[in-house]
């Protein structure tokens, strides 16, 4: 048995963005806890599928996974005013925000040293702007963000490989309503 700190609150989204940054957490000597939190993820039937997914996969590679209770209606609060944003804009800043706080909030409760997210295997997301976030939230707990672009080093495409061979649920939005059309 590890101790926490070796282990890294992963933040994760859904299967297929998770498959390569646990490989390579681990490789880099992590253990990674996996933390789904996605209060943005619409419609509910859409949630479900992910988080299926996840808690497969989860399974399957012997990784424990954390479900937080889910806050839409916190979510919607953070992000009133910013519906019509375009994407990579205010209102997905925002949302990284809000996750990114309560991934660092459960990390600190769990005293865990370390926590990252998936959020930067898509080549759609923009891994400064989530950089600059998550390291301002972890000097308020006191924190180590790991920095990690997930998609350098085909990083995006060895997660798209095993997506496929494992026969992954895969989206085709990042998972608000704002983002679907």
């Amino acid at each position: 048995m590890s101790s926490n700190h070796s282990k890294v609150l992963l933040h994760a989204c859904c299967a297929t963005c998770s498959a390569y940054p646990i490989e390579k957490l681990r490789e880099s000597g992590f253990e990674p806890v996996l933390y789904f939190f996605n209060p943005n993820i619409f419609p509910p039937e859409e949630f479900d599928k992910r988080l299926n997914e996840l808690v497969k996969y989860a399974k399957k590679k012997k990784v424990e996974l954390i479900v937080d209770k889910q806050d839409a209606e916190g979510w919607y609060n953070c992000i009133i005013g910013l519906e019509n944003e375009p994407e990579r804009g205010k209102r997905c800043a925002r949302c990284f925000e809000y996750r990114l706080y309560f991934t660092a909030l459960k990390a600190f409760q769990l005293e865990y040293k370390y926590f990252t997210t998936t959020l930067t295997v898509s080549p759609h997301k923009q891994s400064n702007v989530i950089f600059d976030i998550a390291k301002d939230i972890a000097k308020k707990f006191e924190l180590t963000f790991l920095d990690i672009d997930f998609k350098k080093q085909d990083g995006f495409l060895k997660t798209m490989k095993i997506a496929k061979e494992e026969n992954f649920y895969r989206q085709t939005y990042c998972g608000c309503e704002f983002s679907m059309f």
